[in-house]
């Protein structure tokens, strides 16, 4: 009887020690999404991928009642972009937001696209945080006040801080206007200072037990490498467990430093996870992962709430959206992938007509989207152009024009630049703004460095955006004129857009061999300028008859030939 006793005494306490073994795992999912870009609506189209703001929240919903320890973030650029989001300032996104339970955003270099005094009220409406470590207004030299540095959320005992950070990109990336007032610090400086302070259990929630850095920062990925400048940065420093990235538009699931990353493409096709595995409140594992939600929209349940939200201000708006300008027979495209696009020459050939000037010219992120065949209504025009920009005419002369052209050449920061009003040839093996081979007026008459030419372009590049760099102009004149409103009289005008063969616009052609010219910088030598262009010193030495290889004067011009 005894021994019966001691028996069932050590089976209960075997018992409740396994309980109190796996009540200590705790598992907690992070889902994000990141550049949704205000693509509430569902694309109902045959090939159409945007999920939309009722199955988004539907996913959500589903996932929660999965795993209830589920955080859901956003990696920034959430409204701009569609024409239902544009018109009331992103007020359906902030809707879907609420519906999301959304905890915390980064802020994204589009964010600030109707000036930066929005940010907080959306954060205030859609009951989410902006998060930004590395933002600080530039008066008193401290993170802005409508975005919190970090959060720490308490889930289940675990204490998960979000540290939040956006792009140094963003200083160009957007309108100089509305960033004037603040200052972007690099992110792994930010990094350093707030993961100190969290660790050192500074933060009045106390001390977390994960660090995960929520960012609008660039990453890409090939094969399973992960890359980024910016990002690599960020992974070194020490005490950040895992990074959300965005930005990029990129779908990324992989380590960097040993450090999982995730980021989940666009417009809410995809949806990243971080599965979170604690035991005893110390982090086990972080699983990234990235759910293509665009390639089984069918079999995602909607939110019936959010459903109709959307349609009440579907409603509001159909009588603009809807408005019918034309038909196309044909896809306008743009692959912002690289390269001219034919919807890139369409707008620019209208701009330069519309200002009467030789050559139209514009960023390639200024617009958004291809131009599906069919009715072509007023909704469509808002999201192939959502920006404001203004119709500005530059003169310039012929050697300011070709280096703006070469400039939108194969950046690897922004889309290629688009243009009309000329033909140009290219060697894309050259190096970055020294690719032109060859450029002229569309008629064939070749560019004069001392000529002056007059260039429709936007407000956005005139001011710097994109690092076009507009210094040397000889005459700015803005027209004040809402480049979408030209874009839109013109489409009235014809009832179509017409489909330009654009095969001898912009040629590559990497057997061309003119030799172009280079200005001597301070700090240049003949070994330097060699390996910038893959020319022998030999080469250098000979073509430009340089009788002393040591003795090279800065503001001096020397020929570098073709390889």
């Amino acid at each position: 009887m005894r021994k019966t006793i001691c028996n069932f005494k050590l089976l209960v306490i075997l018992f409740i020690s396994t309980i109190t073994i796996f009540a200590k795992e705790v598992k907690i999912d992070i889902i994000s999404f990141n550049d949704f870009h205000g693509n509430v609506a569902e694309d109902t189209r045959e090939k159409g991928k945007n999920i939309g703001m009722a199955k988004m929240v539907g996913y959500i919903n589903s996932a929660r009642e999965k795993n209830p320890n589920l955080i859901v973030v956003s990696g920034g650029d959430n409204y701009q972009g569609t024409a239902i989001s544009n018109l009331t300032f992103g007020l359906p996104v902030t809707k879907m937001m609420k519906s999301l339970k959304l905890t915390a955003s980064a802020v994204g270099n589009h964010e600030f696209d109707w000036g930066s005094e929005r940010i907080a009220n959306w954060a205030k409406d859609g009951e989410f945080d902006y998060l930004a470590a590395n933002i600080y207004d530039k008066k008193s030299n401290t993170p802005v006040k409508w975005a919190k540095p970090y959060k720490i959320i308490t889930i289940d005992g675990v204490k998960i801080a979000l540290v939040g950070f956006s792009t140094c990109e963003t200083q160009y990336q957007t309108k100089a206007e509305f960033v004037q007032d603040v200052k972007f610090i690099p992110a792994e400086e930010a990094a350093k200072q707030w993961v100190k302070y969290l660790k050192d259990g500074k933060a009045k929630e106390g001390k977390p037990d994960v660090i995960i850095a929520l960012t609008h920062i660039p990453s890409e990925q090939k094969d399973e490498k992960v890359l980024g400048e910016e990002l690599t940065k960020l992974a070194n420093v020490d005490g950040i467990d895992a990074i959300i990235t965005g930005h990029s538009h990129r779908t990324v699931s992989g380590y960097l430093n040993n450090k999982p990353v995730i980021q989940a493409y666009k417009y809410g096709r995809a949806l990243g996870r971080l599965e979170l595995t604690f035991n005893d409140n110390k982090i086990v594992k972080i699983q990234p992962s990235v759910d293509m939600v665009s390639q089984r929209k069918s079999d995602i349940i909607s939110d019936k709430d959010t459903e109709l939200l959307l349609e009440k201000d579907k409603k509001d708006l159909a009588p603009l959206l809807n408005e019918k300008l034309g038909v196309l027979k044909t896809d306008i495209t743009h692959d912002r992938a690289g390269g001219l696009s034919q919807l890139g020459y369409w707008a620019t050939d209208v701009m330069r007509k519309s200002a009467g000037a030789q050559i139209g010219l514009t960023n390639g992120g200024g617009l958004r989207r291809t131009l599906y065949k069919g009715d072509l209504t007023m909704g469509d025009m808002y999201e192939i152009m959502p920006f404001d920009n203004q119709l500005v005419v530059v003169k310039v002369t012929g050697k300011e024009l070709k280096k703006l052209i070469d400039h939108g050449i194969g950046a690897d920061f922004m889309t290629d630049g688009q243009f009309a009003g000329l033909k140009v040839r290219y060697n894309p093996n050259l190096p970055y703004e020294h690719r032109i081979t060859d450029i002229e007026l569309e008629d064939g008459t070749p560019i004069k460095d001392d000529e002056v030419y007059t260039v429709a372009t936007n407000d956005f590049i005139v001011s710097g955006g994109d690092r076009y760099d507009f210094s040397k102009a000889i005459e700015i004149n803005d027209l004040f004129i809402p480049i979408r409103d030209v874009l839109v009289k013109e489409v009235k005008k014809s009832k179509t857009i017409k489909k330009s063969d654009i095969s001898s616009i912009l040629v590559a052609d990497t057997t061309a061999g003119k030799t172009i010219k280079y200005l001597i910088k301070s700090g240049d030598n003949l070994d330097k300028i060699s390996k910038e262009f893959g020319i022998s010193v030999g080469k250098l030495v000979e073509t430009n008859n340089i009788q002393n290889p040591n003795l090279i004067y800065s503001g001096k011009e020397i020929l570098i030939p073709a390889n």
